[in-house]
């Protein structure tokens, strides 16, 4: 254990450092001047810390004020020396953070004696810290390992809803982008944007509810065909509804209200502006833009560009425009996504 003592008197401050260099696991160094000390301090960590009261330039409660104003001397024992039985003294010293007291003349047993008994408890914090630290990262570890594993789960359950729509799965993966970026473009911090990346590929789960007859039809949907497609997402929600996660929760919201509308028009519930999840806001108009862009049994995909008019011009009625503003301020990004899925396709 490292200890610094600082005091102005030579002969002092080689006495204390003598006496403690007789401590076992004991590395004392010595200061004649306050200022090197604190700059030796803010290099280096020291376990104890030994300062004299009256010095020059810097008194002890200077230098002991100096030392907890440092993150890493936050818990450090600092016994401030003096020759002085000054009880106001003492009080400003502790009010300062000092966890004890010496005086001169020094009494050598009683200094060796606080000393250890302070060393022994400085290594004390620091094997708790060290053991702390440790749970923490093994705590962490365990925790990212579980949202690992709970992302592949999500993943391959979100292909697998795209193979029995007829696609190959790339479509959930544009959608989870593009609704990140529409997050990010709202301000919203980095979990809950990796929350609707996770929570959007599950939009349209519950289409393993609904037959293939009319999931593949290639053409328009009759209007009790329609009826049947929309019920997919109640479908969807009653297989989310009720997850322990906030992950599965988010992604219940967005089964539920994906296919709501600003102006009220939408479905399941007719739900209208902010009364809609910012989630299925957000997630709504990825999806669109991306289905837009995609084949389908039904329809030739569209240019990306007539596909980008469209969003934009519903903006306030089918869109919030809020999410919309935010689409198109991502654009660029939004773009390039597209390039990359062209790119891969062409390999």
């Amino acid at each position: 254990m490292r200890t610094i003592v600082i005091d102005d008197s030579r002969s002092s401050l080689l006495a204390v450092v003598d006496q403690l260099s007789r401590l076992e696991n004991c590395e004392p160094e010595g200061f004649l001047d306050p200022e090197e000390a604190l700059a030796r301090c803010r290099l280096e960590q020291f376990d104890l810390v030994l300062v004299d009261y009256v010095m020059p330039r810097m008194d002890g409660l200077e230098v002991l004020a100096a030392l907890r104003a440092l993150d890493r001397y936050a818990t450090v024992p600092i016994v401030v020396i003096t020759s002085m039985n000054d009880r106001d003294l003492k009080r400003r010293a502790i009010e300062l953070g000092a966890t004890d007291f010496l005086t001169k003349p020094f009494d050598w047993s009683e200094l060796l004696a606080r000393a250890r008994n302070l060393l022994d408890l400085r290594q004390a914090q620091v094997e708790l810290a060290d053991r702390a630290a440790r749970l923490a990262r093994e705590v962490e570890a365990a925790v990212r390992h579980l949202s690992e594993r709970e992302e592949e789960v999500i993943w391959r359950l979100a292909r697998a809803v795209e193979y029995r729509d007829g696609t190959t799965g790339d479509h959930v993966s544009r959608v989870a982008t593009i609704s990140r970026l529409i997050a990010e473009a709202l301000g919203f911090d980095q979990e809950r944007q990796r929350m609707i990346y996770l929570a959007a590929p599950l939009h349209d789960i519950g289409k393993i509810g609904i037959a293939d007859a009319i999931l593949n039809k290639p053409g328009r949907l009759s209007a009790d065909e329609f009826d049947q497609m929309r019920t997919h997402v109640s479908i969807g929600a009653r297989i989310l509804d009720g997850g322990s996660s906030e992950l599965v929760r988010i992604a219940a919201l967005i089964a539920r209200t994906h296919h709501e509308r600003w102006d009220g028009t939408g479905y399941p519930a007719g739900l209208a502006g902010e009364a809609i999840p910012i989630e299925g806001r957000i997630v709504a108009v990825a999806d669109v833009f991306d289905a837009l862009c995609s084949e389908r049994p039904y329809k030739p995909s569209w240019p990306v560009e007539r596909a980008r008019a469209e969003i934009l011009s519903l903006g306030g009625s089918h869109f919030d425009p809020a999410c919309v503003a935010a689409f198109d301020a991502q654009w660029p990004k939004i773009a390039d996504v597209l390039r990359a899925n062209e790119a891969t396709l062409a390999a």
